[in-house]
């Protein structure tokens, strides 16, 4: 369900101005690059549209209070909204929950998850702690 503020969504202007830097990248290279193509072209067209833009950011997992782990996070826009891409055919099952626990590692509130396949596919993601 989509966390409404006073005005809209949460990161509304952000997460349309990212979006449209998606369908940009998508309507420009289609479909069957890696991902890494992908974000990086990405990245480009964010920067193009004024956003600070922070890719592969390792941030930690903890569990009980103690560092586990870390994960690497695709894209970071603003300090406000992970990114998360994927190249394929079909979105793994798997995906949405990935990106939520990014949002659950980096306490940010907002994610959204960009498939550039066959049909390009936009999901807003937000965290559980609203």
């Amino acid at each position: 369900m989509p966390i409404r503020r006073a005005g809209g969504l949460l990161e509304e202007s952000l997460t349309h101005s990212i979006i449209g830097g998606f369908f940009e990248v998508y309507s420009e290279l289609g479909y069957g690059f890696l991902e890494s193509v992908y974000l990086a072209a990405l990245e480009r067209e964010l920067r193009s549209r004024g956003h600070s833009v922070s890719r592969e950011l390792s941030v930690r997992v903890i569990y009980k209070g103690e560092e586990i782990a870390w994960q690497r996070l695709d894209m970071v826009v603003d300090d406000k909204v992970v990114i998360e891409v994927k190249a394929s055919d079909q979105l793994p099952r798997t995906s949405e929950r990935q990106l939520f626990n990014y949002l659950k590692s980096t306490k940010l509130e907002v994610g959204l998850l960009l498939l550039f396949g066959p049909k390009p596919f936009v999901k807003r993601v937000y965290s559980a702690t609203n």
